[in-house]
């Protein structure tokens, strides 16, 4: 009895702490005063063209969405919100369903929700009131579905911090972006040129509705951005001033409070700088949780640096006497020379390699131009061209980009891809034109004449197998876990479809070792060993199974 009273009692006042932690975060609304809360009225003249007022939503041919949309933040929250609810609702769908497949228990959901308001506690204080005013707005476009987890502002709120948990959980294979940037006697015409693959990945259905959104706030510079439905935070834009930002996940611990979101660290930046030093001066005013390394490339400066940020750390990389600036997923300022996850990412992961391919292949394109530039982010070899297998995440290209862009700051044009990854059509945006465009001309906003064509390889037998092996991946994928039994003329024909991938024959391995056909798996794990392996853990694992195998001999 007296051990259930002191548990109770124990019980009593943990809740009651993480109940005065998190009171204030979950009953917190932005401060509205001053602005109209109607709701816009949503015109719809087609099934690609929805306007309100001056603001409409296009679909343009290559199936990319564009959006133009002024005001106050909550005007454009509301609006954003009301001409794209469908693509809100269905990303928070895609999202949050997930959650209930993996947790169908009500009682854990009601645990994970505890677990959020307490984790979220400090979010709100980190995110300027602006922002959140319009995320605000565009929540009331949100489903009721999803109540269970937060209501609508707060769940609208969590997920800009969920987008840094994936950077965090880089390891998991959710992130590996590659930028570049090039200037000087290395561009064709002496301009700043900037390319860069967002590697985000969180499956094929999340990158279906990208969004190409041109913004007019009412302070700060007017900028495009390329996002999703129901995110403010910026991965890739550039503003009216020829400011470009892109961001590329580090090494993080596992944060244990949200703070301010790298994106929306990056969406201030771009909002309100016109050059590198008063981006560097908002980003040392903003506590990130995760790290991150922004590259930020200024028409007025005529170069790039990365701004390296992370909770207990801040850095610039700056180069001199060079016209060329890479960055993949590790930091390269002296700021974090010592740093031991800094260094155990460049020795065991795949980011510097991914790096020393981006410097091979510039070092052999002279004259850069954004059709050189688009060949690279487009690249799925190896170093020395070697074949390492489409999807390895030593290549530029790993063949999963939410998207891929293109910056020419200096004349104020932007290049973005379309789908499927970066393999479809650039879309050419010429910035100048479009922020002095007569108000409601509902017209698409690319600039035909300047696209990037598609790449051949998109019409390729090899892309066709890519493909496929993707959804036999899941097949071979769902046998190893349930011990269900495949035809070996499945397993060959399986890695026929990528037979350059390592992963086709460690896969192979983990299905004969759990059959206990040993003999057949250790063949297959050697293979295995004799391709480019992602990461040094990859390999340390598949060297397991083979001691393991050969103990059993």
């Amino acid at each position: 009895m007296k051990i259930k009273i002191k548990i109770a009692f124990f019980t009593g006042i943990l809740f009651s702490f993480f109940s005065c932690g998190i009171s204030k975060s979950i009953h917190h609304q932005p401060e509205l005063k001053g602005y109209s809360q109607a709701k816009p009225v949503v015109v719809k003249h087609s099934d690609t063209l929805f306007s309100s007022g001056p603001n409409y939503l296009i679909k343009n041919k290559q199936k990319l969405w564009e959006l133009y949309v002024s005001g106050d933040p909550l005007q454009r929250g509301l609006t954003i919100g009301a001409l794209s609810e469908p693509m809100v609702k269905k990303q928070q769908e895609l999202f949050f369903s997930r959650i209930q497949t993996f947790i169908p228990s009500k009682f854990k959901q009601r645990l994970l929700r505890g677990f959020l308001n307490w984790y979220n506690r400090k979010l709100y204080i980190n995110i300027p009131e602006e922002y959140q005013s319009e995320i605000y707005g565009i929540s009331q476009y949100t489903s009721d579905d999803f109540n269970w987890v937060a209501p609508k502002y707060l769940r609208s709120l969590y997920l800009h911090g969920a987008h840094d948990i994936g950077h965090a959980m880089q390891d998991l294979a959710l992130v590996g972006c590659s930028s570049m940037a090039v200037w000087g006697a290395k561009t064709d015409d002496g301009e700043l040129l900037i390319g860069r693959n967002f590697d985000f990945y969180a499956g094929d259905e999340f990158a279906e509705d990208k969004i190409v959104a041109f913004i007019t706030p009412d302070q700060g510079h007017p900028f495009m951005m390329v996002t999703w439905g129901g995110m403010v935070g910026v991965v890739s834009g550039m503003n009216k001033e020829g400011l470009t930002v892109t961001i590329n996940a580090g090494k993080s611990k596992i944060p244990l409070v949200a703070k301010t979101p790298i994106s929306i660290v990056a969406r201030e930046i771009l909002q309100y700088a016109a050059n590198i030093d008063q981006a560097i001066a908002i980003a040392k005013k903003r506590q990130v949780f995760v790290s991150e390394s922004i590259m930020v490339g200024s028409a007025q400066d005529k170069k790039a640096v990365l701004i390296e940020v992370s909770p207990n750390n801040f850095g610039l990389y700056d180069v001199q006497n060079n016209d060329q600036l890479v960055c993949s997923n590790h930091f390269q300022s002296d700021a974090y020379k010592t740093d031991e996850r800094n260094l155990e990412t460049i020795a065991t992961g795949h980011s510097k390699y991914r790096l020393d391919r981006m410097n091979e292949l510039l070092s052999e394109k002279e004259q850069m131009n954004p059709l050189k530039m688009a060949e690279i982010l487009r690249d799925t070899k190896g170093l020395k061209d070697k074949k390492i297998g489409y999807g390895n995440e030593k290549g530029i290209n790993q063949l999963i980009a939410h998207h891929s862009i293109i910056f020419k700051p200096e004349s104020r044009r932007v290049w973005v891809s379309s789908n499927p990854y970066q393999l479809g059509e650039y879309v050419a945006y010429d910035l100048n034109a479009i922020f002095s465009k007569k108000e409601n001309d509902f017209v698409v906003l690319g600039t035909n004449s300047l696209n990037i064509p598609k790449d051949g390889f998109l019409d390729s037998e090899a892309y066709r197998n890519y493909e496929k092996y993707k959804e036999q991946s899941k097949i071979i994928d769902k046998a190893i876990a349930q011990k269900e039994t495949l035809d070996d003329a499945f397993i060959t024909a399986y890695q026929n479809l990528n037979p350059d991938f390592w992963m086709v024959y460690d896969k192979a391995g983990q299905y004969y070792f759990g059959k206990r056909r040993y003999i057949a798996a250790q063949a297959e794990f050697e293979k295995a060993l004799a391709k480019e392996i992602t990461t040094v853990p990859d390999r340390i694992r598949i060297e397991k199974y083979l001691k393991k195998i050969r103990r059993r001999k």
